[in-house]
Formats: C-alpha cells, sequence, structure tokens
C-alpha cells in the first residue's frame, strides 16, 4: 500500500490544522481549521486552500475549537462531498462555532465597511465572509458521530477509533489502523491532566507513526490549583479598587472552567459576589451544550456539584449576555464585574468592544488566559504594547494586564512526555510535530529524542513524508 502523510496549516504555526493520509489515492483530512492572525493573510489563507476540497474522500474532526473546524463550510462550499467523523459533543459544539463564526463574519463586514465609509482615512478593508449561515447548514449535514472507542471506517482499508485527549468537551486523539497492519496516532489538541470538568487524557492502543501537537513544546505550566488562586488574586485585585476584570476566553472549555473556579470561590467566599457577565451568544449555548454532555464530566465534578444537583454554570450573580442592547449596557455599570467574551485570541467578536471601553482605564484588569498566536491583539497584549489597534484606531493601553498561565487547555512539554511514556512505544517508528511555533517544536523536538523517541521530524507545509509499512 502507498501511505503518505503531509499537512496545509499548522506547520510551525499554531492555526489553521489541516493534516492529511493518503492511502493507495483515498484521501483522509485530520481537522479543517481557519488560520488566524493579520488579517489579510488570514483571510487569504483560508480563502485561497493550497489543495482541492472535491479530491478529499472523509474528514475527522478531533474537537470543536475555530482552529481546527472553523473552515469546514469553506471545504463544503468548493466541493467537499464525504462524511465529517467526530465524537456527539465535538458535533454539538462544532454546529454553535460554525454558525457564530458566520454571523461574526457578516457583523465585522458591516460593521468595518461603515467605519471605512465614515473615516477613509484610516484605509480600512471589510473583508466579505468567506461563508454564511446556510453553508454552514450544508456541513452540519455532513456530521456522522461517534463515541470513544467505537471503530468506524474512516476511508477503505482504515479503521478510526476515538480516545479522550482531555483537552475540551468532547475533543479526541485518534487511531488509525491500515488493512496492512500500521497504526497511525494523531495528538489532535493534547490535554493536561487534572484540568476541572472534563477526565485527563487517554492513552492510544500501539501506534507506528505518531502526529503530535507541540503548543506549549519549550514551556511549562503551572498547576490548575495555581490558576485558581491566580484567578481569585485577581478578581479579589480589581473589586478592592471597584475595577473590572476584562476576559478574552474561547467559548468553548475556557469560558466554562472559569464560570466553574468563579462558582467555587463564591461558594466558599473567597471572593465577593460580584457581577459576572458572559457575554458571547455562542458561549452561552456552549454552556448548554455541556450540561447536555455530563458523561465527558470527570468525578470531581460530578462529586462537587452534580451529586448535590447543583448547576455548575449557574449561581447568583452571573448573567448570560445575548443582545447587542445588552451588551453595550455592560459599559456602563459603575462598580466592580468579570467580563468573558469572545473571541479568545481577541480577533473579532464582542471581547473587541470591551477592550475599546476599558483597556484605557488603570483601575480594570485584562487577564489573558491562553494561548495567543503570532500577530494577534492578544498577543500584543501579552506583550505589554503600550497601545494596540482596535477597529483601526490606536488605544493606549492603561489597564492593568496580566497573563494566567495555568489556565491553558494544552500539554505543556512535561506532560508531553508523561503522556507518551505511559504507551507502548516498542513500534512506534517516527513521531510528526505540528501545531507549534518554530521554538516550541525546535525544543520539544530535542526533548523527545533525549526521551528515547527514534526519530521526530518538525513537519513543512505540503510537503509529503511517506510511510513505509510495517515488517511482517
Amino acid at each position: 500500500m502507498n501511505i503518505e502523510f503531509y499537512s496545509h496549516g499548522a506547520c510551525q504555526e499554531v492555526t489553521g490544522s489541516k493534516h492529511f493520509l493518503d492511502v493507495d489515492g483515498h484521501t483522509l483530512q485530520i481537522d479543517s481549521g481557519m488560520f488566524q492572525g493579520h488579517r489579510q493573510e488570514a483571510y487569504e489563507k483560508n480563502r485561497d486552500l493550497p489543495f482541492n476540497p472535491a479530491d478529499v474522500d472523509s474528514i475527522i474532526l478531533t474537537h470543536g475549537h475555530f482552529d481546527h473546524s472553523g473552515a469546514l463550510p469553506i471545504m463544503v462550499k468548493n466541493g467537499f462531498k464525504g462524511p465529517i467523523f467526530s465524537t456527539s459533543a465535538t458535533r454539538d459544539i462544532t454546529n454553535i462555532i460554525l454558525f457564530d463564526s458566520a454571523y461574526i463574519q457578516l457583523k465585522d463586514y458591516e460593521y468595518l465597511k461603515e467605519k471605512a465609509r465614515k473615516y477613509p482615512e484610516r484605509d480600512l478593508i471589510a473583508y466579505e465572509p468567506l461563508y454564511d449561515s446556510q453553508d454552514a447548514v450544508n456541513t452540519m449535514q455532513h456530521f456522522a458521530g461517534h463515541g470513544y472507542h467505537r471503530t468506524f471506517e474512516a476511508i477503505p482499508g482504515v479503521q478510526a477509533a476515538f480516545y479522550d485527549a482531555g483537552h475540551i468537551l468532547g475533543a479526541a486523539t485518534v487511531h488509525l489502523e491500515i488493512d496492512n497492519g500500521m497504526c497511525i496516532g494523531f495528538s489532535g489538541d493534547l490535554g493536561r491532566p487534572d484540568l476541572p470538568i472534563i477526565r485527563d487524557p487517554e492513552i492510544l492502543p500501539p501506534i507506528d507513526y505518531l502526529v503530535l501537537e507541540g503548543t506549549y513544546g519549550n514551556r511549562l505550566h503551572e498547576s490548575m490549583g495555581m490558576a485558581r488562586e491566580s484567578l481569585e488574586k485577581v478578581i479579589r485585585r480589581a473589586s478592592e479598587r471597584r475595577g473590572k476584570v476584562i476576559i478574552p476566553a474561547f467559548t468553548i472549555e475556557r469560558t466554562q472552567e472559569l464560570i466553574y473556579f468563579i462558582h467555587q470561590l463564591t461558594r466558599e467566599r473567597r471572593i465577593r459576589a460580584i457581577p459576572v457577565f458572559i457575554d458571547s451568544p455562542m458561549a452561552v449555548n456552549a454552556t448548554s451544550i455541556f450540561k447536555i454532555h455530563p458523561e465527558c464530566f470527570d468525578r470531581e465534578t460530578v462529586d462537587y456539584f452534580l451529586s448535590k444537583n447543583i448547576d455548575p454554570f449557574g449561581f447568583e450573580t452571573i448573567r448570560y449576555v445575548t443582545s447587542v442592547r445588552e451588551s453595550r449596557e455592560i459599559n456602563d455599570l459603575e462598580g466592580p464585574a468579570v467580563i468573558i467574551s469572545a473571541s479568545g485570541m481577541a480577533e473579532n467578536g464582542r471581547i473587541l468592544h470591551h477592550l475599546k471601553n476599558h483597556i484605557g482605564n488603570p483601575r480594570n484588569i485584562v487577564a489573558i488566559v491562553g494561548f495567543m498566536a503570532e500577530n494577534t491583539l492578544g498577543r500584543k497584549l501579552v506583550e505589554k504594547h503600550p497601545s494596540v489597534k482596535i477597529f483601526g484606531k490606536e488605544y493606549p493601553v492603561k489597564a492593568e494586564v496580566v497573563t494566567l498561565n495555568a489556565f491553558s487547555a494544552h500539554a505543556d512539554y512535561q506532560e508531553i512526555q508523561g503522556w507518551l511514556g505511559r504507551h507502548d512505544l516498542d513500534r512506534l517508528k517516527k513521531i510528526f510535530l505540528v501545531h507549534g511555533e518554530p521554538d516550541a517544536l525546535d525544543s520539544l523536538r530535542h526533548k523527545l529524542l533525549d526521551q528515547g523517541i527514534p526519530d521526530v521530524e518538525i513537519v513543512q507545509a505540503g510537503i509529503r513524508y511517506p510511510l513505509p509499512a510495517p515488517l511482517p
């Protein structure tokens, strides 16, 4: 059998995951995410795919995050006709992400088009939406849900099974078994042990090749216990000076983790009961998805909340905001509050309006709780730029900016090595590294070689890597 692996996304970068396996002329794609970064570059990379979607036979979606699922409607618009395999929770999460993305693209286009008309000196470009809500409807018709550990045929000659990745609700690592006896693993986004709400990452059956993410290949995280403690300190500090905590957060998992911790801290009276606004229609919908998938919860969540018939995501001072009017009213609120809004990398959505209105006030705190890709507004805040551009206008950064690294849902290099070390590695011939910036991948490569992995390669976009069959 002729087997080749290649990628057209998340190669020495952290967004736009698109990986491929060709087996005797049949093409299986793993993930189809949107690239995020400079607006013009991102728009062109997402619009002009370097391959023909009609040539892809089927897609496996590891999880619902936008940088793994957001380009699915572009695939369908451009001729993809096959099935999209995922867990049921991932299917439900992707459904709300795609419709939210279509809505945000339309609203950003209308907003920037009007701003460009009013302020021609800003040289604003209003990019037309890459897809609309009907395209999202068409995409969801391709989904086929499968539970963890249940085998299904991905393409002819390839059997697949999902294992819990411990990253977000429904996230999966993928084990592929090919008719010639070869086994290939895809980590998707690998989670961390002891994350709140969800279970820990599972190990895969024996594999010959592994495609592994390396987002934090050169960094270590603080414990999740430290994450809760750091969040407590930030909220206390803002409350004492009657300021607001502004948190750009991914609407899937990160927002629910924050709600979970704030609920715990409030119940335990470690923080004052202050207003908490979840200002993202998608986050509201995502939280409802969590409520209907308790099968994904870990033992601690069941014991702390569900066994006592307490909603982990509902308490007296929390308010889920859906309308634009309500969102605007938050800006006029006096006194301390927590505002959690999307997008996670602060590139679009309502978070931009909250940053615009609050970033100039030194009483406020902007809390960064996730990875920020290069050239995003979130990265500029992490790097302490004295001013940032929002909607084409410069705003001085006078609010305190803090980075809470412990909140990452990606494994750090020790956690990656620990996860690998639990596997049967006798058959493993090679690891391909994706989904990381160059320094992180290079650092992880050396660590894995020192761990005894026989061959580790950093994947280059568009390069085809033949996968020799195992010896009989």
